[in-house]
């Protein structure tokens, strides 16, 4: 294998490990269930979708501050989240 080979490797596994922390960080899921699951059980539709649009928000200020493309994947992430929740459909993860 060549260098140039390895570092696509190396650059393939690095996305793939950045995607895991955005979509299922191993902070939130050490339980049964996924903290945003329990967020979205304990709150009307109503408040879930404004605590997604308040985390769009904020991830979207901060992003060139902080975390970058992370942090616009994760507003991403919540956006979604707020639309699927409008539209009564599960949320996709």
């Amino acid at each position: 294998m060549n260098q140039d080979q390895v570092r696509k490797k190396e650059d393939r596994f690095f996305r793939e490990v950045e995607a895991d922390l955005v979509n299922h960080p191993p902070h939130y899921t050490a339980g049964t269930i996924e903290t945003i699951d329990y967020i979205k059980d304990v709150q009307t539709a109503e408040e879930f979708q404004g605590y997604c649009i308040g985390n769009v928000i904020k991830y979207l200020s901060r992003h060139k501050y902080k975390n970058g493309l992370e942090d616009l994947e994760k507003a991403k992430i919540y956006l979604g989240w707020a639309i699927d929740s409008m539209k009564g459909e599960p949320l996709q993860k």
